[in-house]
């Protein structure tokens, strides 16, 4: 089997994923199990597997900061927040038998799903006139203008575990 079709039953099967993870609304992620059986020919043990999926981020409603007080409407890019969960990976890689006795089994990482909440980077930009003032008789004041980059941010946390599992030899 060449890469172009690899690449082929890759991308085929990344669909079918997606086809399967859209007929179920709840689902927040697409599955994937990484083909990895061809390794198996260079390896001199069994490959290992692997098992994730793909996270699909839902937005939310754009953050628009309120203008400073006395000041103009300002013109923003609003910040826009962004929520998904990591899917549960499993990698489990077949511990070859070296001593010829029992087999040890699979060396097992685990990483099970996780929350992360993100917001996307903004910018804002503050006009160089205030609003009318009456002591002035209605005339705006000019100020320096006020420009801003709002920071993104992520916020969650991932575990993962690192063992041995002898119940599947």
């Amino acid at each position: 089997m060449n890469l172009k079709s690899q690449a082929g039953i890759g991308i085929f099967a990344t669909c079918l994923a997606s086809a399967a993870m859209a007929s179920s609304a709840s689902a927040m992620e697409a599955p994937v199990e990484l083909p990895l059986r061809t390794l198996g020919t260079v390896l001199p043990m069994e490959p290992p597997t692997v098992r994730t999926g793909v996270p699909l981020p839902m937005p939310g409603t754009p953050v628009v900061e309120a203008p400073a007080s006395g000041r103009v409407q300002e013109a923003s890019l609003p910040q826009v927040p962004f929520t998904t969960e990591f899917p549960e990976t499993r990698v489990a890689a077949p511990l070859p038998d070296l001593l010829g006795g029992r087999p040890l089994g699979q060396a097992l990482l685990t990483a099970p799903g996780s929350d992360l909440a993100a917001v996307t980077p903004g910018a804002s930009l503050g006009a160089p006139i205030t609003l009318p003032r009456a002591e002035a008789q209605g005339v705006p004041d000019v100020v320096p203008p006020e420009v801003a980059v709002l920071a993104p941010k992520a916020s969650g946390g991932m575990k993962s575990h690192l063992g041995l599992d002898e119940s599947e030899k």
